[in-house]
């Protein structure tokens, strides 16, 4: 419908263009003729040199005997009409218009054309505003209701502890009456903090849906144009709209694109995004108190947010919702697998402890990954297999398996990846290794997963040295099996995870005894990808790179001395990895000790070698001053 309307005003606008050029070009054709004296047009008139005339008021049109035209201007108050007659020239006569209506329409068509089109595009660029034109200020706002499907908190599951300090909210709209008695008031709003795709906006539908209450839903960029003002008016409209409608909830989405800090970055205080923060500043807490109305507005972004926004009074409360945990992905799964068929073999907390890190929208592509691979080979009901493979492609990517590869470079990646999974089998406080890997899946030829028994929420000085060595064991491994001379540049994503982990505990943790407990992250300007150097002395940033060279060369020897004690299980391991691309952690174990993997397991692989197992997550780096963790690509 919108690109019919699209198409239609280009018609119009190349039709009007059109009929201009042919009315100017028309009028300049007319006046394009050769002019001529009046006094010389009698005497051609009187010689018999002229054919015919057009009289069109004013305007004698003539051609000559030789057939060219001129034009002569006629004294007001002559008429030559009898002299021509008596001449026997043609004569034609043109009427005359009675108003000038259609002379003033050609003058002013140009200027109506041009002012319609200006509104227009600015109606465009304004979203189509309500009210037209002129609408601008009009808030953006939109009102769900029940048709929109009504969400409660039934709906919501995983972050138990956030649901509970909005339940009281819930409880304020159902039931003022409780809390006013004591003097009690409701809540003026509540931030919801947290990473994309842990559930904010569910959150927010979830308490109108509870309340039954109007929701009015907008997003933060909604308010801010190219006009000064704009905004301002459009906060000003929304607040009024929910008034009519209170008690009622406002949920303002991505709220740091218009409550940044002011004074920060380019503009003044004039700019447009800093007048609609003011407004809403006012709105929600100023001289006339809006009762009934609860902001409810959600961001991950919550340090780039003006201080006066986040105070007591505005946001009276920030809800943080996080990752859920193994328990909360349980449940997360159970309310996505309402939704489609499951098998009987499948085990949501299987799945989710294998799922550690992953936010609500993750769990829900998972659910959806398995359906649709279920249903590309067949199957009426999705099994535990699809719930794996899915799990793969989400982590890992789609195999690639028509890539393809020489037999010495599947043999490089067998004993590469085998060097890692020996040395994070062989070190106590690596997590345990789930599968092994040397089908090419997104930009890796090969992986090895590692699957913690539990989440992990803080790093320990040991653990991280153990983890930088079953990272560098992959390099080590090449170099023990073809020498210096025959490494690859395989292991260029360990060493870039390393590094990271190691300068993560020189420059952040303070588990360096050389350089102390003192960040040197604000220094290191080219951390974490930016640009510069450090800003401390070269004596300091000399000393660093020490200490993140040793942990690293550490980690390496550690790594290489394990695999050459090992060096029967490493060989057998790498043996197993070309014979059967894909192995789990048990079958891992059974490799290692020489037993053949036969029987019924084979039954069950699919093609290609790949077994039916619950497979694990990648390898995971510290993040944040307490150490939590974020996923890393594996190598």
């Amino acid at each position: 419908m919108g690109n019919a309307r699209n198409i239609a005003f280009w018609v119009v606008l190349l039709v009007l263009i059109l009929a201009l050029f042919n009315l100017f070009s028309g009028g300049q054709s007319a006046m394009s003729s050769r002019s001529m004296s009046y006094s010389e047009f009698i005497q051609q008139v009187d010689s018999g040199a002229i054919d015919s005339v057009t009289l069109d008021g004013e305007v004698i049109q003539a051609r000559g005997k030789d057939g060219k035209d001129f034009s002569v201007i006629k004294p007001q108050g002559e008429d030559v009409t009898d002299r021509l007659m008596a001449k026997e020239i043609d004569v034609v006569a043109k009427p005359q218009e009675q108003s000038g209506f259609f002379s003033l329409l050609s003058l002013w068509l140009p200027f109506l054309v041009l002012i319609g089109i200006w509104i227009f595009f600015m109606n465009r660029m304004q979203g189509g505003g309500k009210g037209g034109a002129m609408g601008f200020g009009k808030s953006k706002a939109k009102l769900l209701t029940e048709k929109n499907g009504r969400v409660t908190f039934d709906d919501v599951a995983g972050i138990d502890e956030a649901k509970e300090e909005l339940e009281e909210i819930v409880e304020f709209l159902r039931n003022p009456q409780k809390y006013s008695r004591l003097g009690g008031k409701i809540p003026k709003g509540a931030l919801l903090v947290g990473p994309p795709g842990t559930g904010k906006t569910l959150l927010a539908r979830a308490i109108a849906g509870e309340a039954g209450v109007p929701f009015f839903t907008i997003s933060g960029s909604d308010f801010v144009e190219m006009f000064v003002g704009v905004g301002a008016s459009r906060v000003r409209d929304m607040f009024e709209q929910a008034k009519k409608n209170a008690p009622c909830i406002v949920f303002i989405d991505e709220i740091d694109a218009v409550g940044r800090a002011r004074g920060v970055g380019m503009g003044g205080g004039n700019d447009e995004r800093e007048q609609t923060l003011n407004q809403l500043l006012v709105e929600m807490d100023g001289f006339e108190a809006n009762e009934g109305v609860i902001i409810v507005a959600a961001t991950n972004r919550k340090d780039v947010l003006d201080p006066a926004l986040l105070r007591p009074g505005r946001f009276d409360r920030q809800v943080h919702v996080p990752n859920p945990d193994i328990r909360g992905r349980e449940k997360i799964l159970t309310v996505h697998a309402r939704k489609v068929p499951v098998g009987p073999d499948v085990d949501l907390r299987i799945i989710a402890r294998g799922t550690p890190g992953f936010s609500g929208a993750d769990l829900a592509n998972l659910v959806n990954e398995a359906a649709l691979m279920a249903a590309r080979v067949g199957r009426r009901f999705v099994t535990m297999h699809d719930f794996e493979q899915a799990k793969d492609k989400v982590m890992m990517g789609a195999e690639r398996r028509s890539m393809v590869l020489t037999a010495e470079q599947k043999e490089h990646t067998a004993y590469h990846e085998a060097g890692h999974a020996i040395v994070g089998m062989a070190l106590p406080k690596c997590d345990p290794v789930y599968k092994a890997t040397i089908i090419p899946r997104g930009g890796a030829l090969g992986m090895v997963m590692s699957l913690p028994e539990m989440d992990q929420l803080n790093m320990h000085k040991d653990q991280c040295k153990q983890r930088i060595a079953m990272t560098m064991a992959g390099k080590a491994a090449e170099i023990i099996k073809w020498g210096e001379e025959g490494v690859s540049n395989g292991p260029s994503g360990d060493i870039m995870q390393a590094s990271s982990l190691a300068r993560a505990m020189v420059m952040r943790w303070g588990m360096s005894d050389k350089i102390g407990n003192i960040d040197y992250a604000e220094a290191h300007q080219g951390y974490q990808g930016q640009t510069g150097g450090f800003s401390v002395s070269a004596e300091t940033k000399n000393l660093i790179e020490e200490e993140v060279k040793g942990l690293i060369d550490e980690g390496y020897d550690l790594a290489r001395k394990i695999l050459l004690e090992q060096s029967d299980e490493f060989e057998r391991l790498a043996q197993g990895l070309l014979e059967y691309e894909t192995l789990t952690g048990d079958e891992i174990k059974k490799v290692i000790t020489g037993e053949k993997l036969g029987g019924d397991d084979d039954e069950d692989k699919p093609s290609g070698g790949e077994t039916s197992s619950v497979v694990a997550i990648p390898k995971t780096k510290p993040r944040g001053p307490k150490g939590g963790m974020e996923p890393e690509p594996s190598a």
